[in-house]
């Protein structure tokens, strides 16, 4: 009789220890679900920009037959950017600015880079910086950019790399930047280099953009 009790009491005890543990582990992955997560020491993790590491690059089309021509801007300032508890928290409301003059296309010849600078960025107004704000709402991700003293709104296309790297990237229509005089002065001045074999010098209206944006998590 007296090894019956003892074996009823450690079934009890085995069976209150196994529901303590579900219930941690519930618990955990709860936590989990709601996004919240926490260090050792009880604080939020937090995601930040990492503004010296953002890089920006576009691809711009030349002749009928829509050759590409790629660049990048060597200065990416972040004007304004705060913490968030999520990757995507941290990259809303992000603010920046880049300076024309860091534009760089890798022209061997040296002729292509000062022909942007004059005859496309020269003909635009306020053409010392191109500014703008990344914005996320959900799973749908926008940059309000201006330039020629014009705002509009590219949509973009993020691509999650790791846990604190995405590529952004969208398609820049430069007539919602009434930009298209400029679009012209630097075809004229290009106009050999745009000539395609049928004769017809083209230059695109559409500019490729992407960016990299990479995030320290703490």
């Amino acid at each position: 009789m007296k090894n019956i009790k003892l074996l009823c009491l450690s079934f009890v005890a085995v069976a209150a220890f196994s529901c303590k543990n579900t219930n941690k582990e519930n618990s955990h992955d709860a936590e989990h679900k709601n996004g919240s997560e926490h260090s050792h020491d009880g604080e939020t993790t937090q995601f930040s920009l990492v503004s010296d590491s953002t890089k920006v690059s576009f691809i711009a089309y030349k002749t009928t037959e829509k050759l590409p021509v790629g660049g990048t801007f060597k200065t990416i300032n972040i004007t304004n950017s705060t913490p968030g508890a999520t990757a995507l928290e941290a990259m809303n409301g992000t603010e920046f600015s880049i300076p024309v003059s860091s534009l760089f296309t890798n022209d061997p010849t040296g002729t292509r880079d000062p022909k942007l600078l004059e005859f496309f960025f020269g003909v635009m107004k306020n053409t010392e910086l191109i500014s703008g704000i990344l914005k996320v709402d959900g799973s749908t991700y926008s940059l309000e950019a201006t330039l020629n003293g014009e705002t509009s709104t590219i949509p973009l296309q993020a691509e999650f790399i790791a846990e604190n790297k995405y590529i952004l990237t969208g398609v820049m229509n430069l007539e919602n930047w009434k930009a298209l005089d400029a679009v012209a002065a630097l075809n004229k001045a290009c106009e050999a280099l745009h000539t395609g074999a049928d004769g017809v010098s083209k230059t695109w209206n559409e500019v490729a953009v992407k960016a990299e944006v990479l995030l320290l998590k703490k």
